[in-house]
């Protein structure tokens, strides 16, 4: 059977039931005599494994199985729930997404779990089910004559030389699920797996009965092997939808039985002939809802889409360019229906690429679990706003950065519990991790109840490694401290250690942040907790700008960032430390003129005595950029200047006017400090 064209299907799957399971062992941990947890653990762990058998990846199937044994176990009351059984459970987990993903990356999936396994058979051992396990390998005597195959004269002497020869015989009877819905695909797995196994010699019902379905939910297989009875019972039922297998030994003694009974069956088949899994599908489709009204989709051909769809925002501001000069009003009729109808495009396309952050969120639970366990501290994450949306490619980007936050408010921020319970805190601390859409923007906030910022041992730390002087430091508001900890290679762990203090992390998160067109900001107070708040734009790819004019050249300022535009006397602009500002609402602002910072030769003319100003922010921060005129709003495409023009001072990227004109798109993050 080829299994390719299911892949794709296989690994997205695959990634939901492991981070079902990462989830409900979480809740599992929290409440250990909720069994019902266990069971949606199994089912999940069960179903994968059923999966990865079906596709061939046996090393999943394998290590999948065996944390079956152990979560069988535990529902069955015969384990009690500890933090440390669930440590291996948790490290199996780890495993089989290492593995899963190894698998999508073009791998084989395979992985030296041998060390895992061990633990996985001592647990499940260790918790008195040693009478369930030989029960599973099932050398069982005591079963009812009925059941049992009979031979007729070809097969019996075909099963006596075999035994001379040193093969051993079993029948193994194999009960489906009543529930399953594709029977005869579930025995050719069967028989395909034995068949790698050894010789089949003997079925019951008969071939032809198994491919049409002709039968209950039981039937047997009388197989010639050298394989072991609990080696065969494990590869069968790592096939899905199997209720049970048993493994019965054909010895001598066992054939003896039917020597008062004549044999007056011919001989059957010994290789089944191949059933078509494909030929039944129809009937599982059937049994599919019809009101399920969602399709999986390749991200890359979301990709297409949109750059398919940019280029047509292009050609519909060159569109209205036209329509400007012309003024026909049949063609600006036409391009007022195109500006309506790609608008509402735009927002399905853009909505097709939104992604809840809970994709990113899901991983961080036992990444804390694990982070608490390895500091000895006791430390509850709070998750608030999961299924608040962002575009694809900004949620690509922001992984990294917020496990950088929170492994640092793990180990800077949230303290030991002796020490938390000397200052009159809960023993456990607290970190809460929020989303929340406002305007164009999403926030994601990281909160903790730890100590907060220290500021007199970041300031000796500032001016220690030369970030700060010291008579500055002596100015610094706490805010502009605890900003002080995102500085590069700024660190105050007195040790390095896997989870802190290499001098590097927190600055890497506000380049990322910032590359991404939003910024960072940090609240704390000292032995309260500390607020790190991510500002994003909602997506990357169309933006809305103001178009400014610098001498005869355009350039785009992204409306996320303007507070508002204003034209100025020039007699208002003032100088303080070498530097032009401007009052703005009773604050000083510092003024910024575009042209003397991208270097635009000055052209012949004279000042009227008035600037005009685009505000704009960063955080709480606030500057005038001067620019000689405004052009207007517009959406546009953000398209990158390439790899060769990647570190130009304060431009994210550019875009394509209507008349075909390049403008230059401002980066105002890089112009505040």
């Amino acid at each position: 059977m080829d299994t390719n064209q299911y892949l794709e299907m296989f690994i997205d799957e695959s990634k939901e039931h492991l981070q079902a399971c990462n989830e409900h062992l979480l809740e599992l941990e929290k409440n250990p005599l909720d069994l019902a947890i266990v069971n949606e653990v199994f089912r999940s762990a069960h179903t994968l494994k059923g999966m990865s058998a079906t596709m061939g990846y046996e090393d999943i199937a394998d290590l999948t199985h065996m944390m079956e044994n152990v979560l069988d176990a535990i529902r069955n009351s015969k384990i009690r729930v500890t933090a440390e059984i669930l440590d291996v459970v948790f490290q199996a987990v780890d495993y089989l997404e290492e593995m899963v993903m190894d698998i999508a990356s073009g791998g084989t999936g395979k992985k030296d779990v041998t060390k895992l396994v061990e633990s996985l058979n001592r647990i499940e051992v260790g918790g008195a089910v040693v009478a369930e396990t030989a029960a599973a390998v099932v050398l069982e005597d005591k079963v009812s004559h009925e059941d049992s195959l009979r031979y007729d004269g070809y097969e019996m002497t075909v099963l006596s030389q075999s035994f001379e020869q040193g093969f051993s015989a079993f029948e193994i009877n194999v009960k489906l699920r009543e529930d399953c819905l594709l029977k005869a695909a579930r025995v050719y797995m069967v028989f395909e797996i034995l068949e790698k196994s050894g010789e089949i010699i003997k079925s019951e019902p008969k071939v032809e009965r198994l491919e049409n379905e002709d039968f209950n939910e039981t039937f047997t297989v009388a197989l010639i092997t050298k394989e072991d009875a609990d080696v065969l019972k494990a590869k069968v039922l790592k096939v899905s939808e199997i209720e049970s297998v048993t493994v019965i030994p054909v010895t001598t003694d066992y054939l003896m039985r039917d020597t008062d009974e004549e044999s007056a069956k011919e001989s059957e088949s010994i290789t089944p002939t191949t059933i078509d899994a494909d030929a039944k599908k129809g009937k599982r489709n059937s049994g599919v809802q019809s009101g399920n009204k969602t399709i999986r989709v390749n991200i890359d051909r979301l990709d297409v889409l949109m750059n398919l769809f940019e280029e047509l925002i292009i050609d519909r501001g060159r569109l209205q360019s036209i329509a400007s000069e012309i003024h026909n009003p049949e063609l600006n009729e036409t391009v007022e229906r195109i500006t309506r109808v790609s608008g509402d495009l735009q927002n399905i396309i853009l909505n097709m690429r939104m992604i809840p952050v809970e994709t990113v969120f899901n991983r961080f639970p036992k990444m804390v679990r694990q982070l608490a366990r390895d500091l000895n501290k006791k430390v509850e994450l709070e998750i608030i706003g999961a299924e608040t949306e962002l575009d694809r490619t900004v949620i690509d980007e922001i992984g990294d950065p917020l496990v950088h936050l929170i492994r640092n408010a793990l180990d800077h921020g949230i303290e030991s519990p002796a020490e938390r319970v000397a200052k009159g805190k809960p023993e456990e601390g607290t970190v809460t991790l929020r989303a929340y859409h406002s305007g164009n923007h999403v926030f994601i906030e990281l909160e903790d109840d730890g100590a907060g910022v220290n500021r007199e041992r970041v300031l000796a730390k500032a001016i220690k490694s030369g970030i700060v002087t010291k008579e500055t430091a002596e100015t610094l508001t706490d805010r502009q401290v605890a900003e002080l900890i995102l500085a590069s290679g700024f660190s105050t762990a007195e040790k390095i250690s896997d989870v802190s203090g290499r001098g590097v992390g927190l600055d890497v998160v506000k380049n990322t942040i910032e590359s991404l067109g939003g910024f960072m900001s940090i609240e704390s107070k000292e032995g309260q907790g500390s607020l790190f708040q991510v500002q994003l734009p909602l997506t990357l790819s169309i933006i809305s700008v103001m178009l400014v004019e610098l001498k005869k050249e355009v350039f785009a300022i992204p409306l996320s960032s303007i507070i508002e535009t204003a034209i100025i006397q020039t007699s208002e602009i003032m100088n303080a430390h070498n530097q032009q500002v401007i009052d703005f609402r009773g604050n000083i602002i510092p003024l910024l003129n575009l042209t003397e910072i991208f270097e635009i030769p000055e052209q012949n003319g004279e000042l009227d005595g008035y600037q005009s100003v685009v505000i704009v922010r960063k955080g709480e921060r606030l500057a005038g950029l001067v620019v000689d005129s405004f052009i207007g709003q517009q959406e546009i495409v953000l398209k990158s200047l390439g790899n060769y023009l990647q570190s130009v001072f304060a431009i994210s990227g550019a875009t394509i006017l209507g008349n075909g004109q390049v403008a230059l798109i401002v980066d105002c993050n890089a112009l505040i400090k």
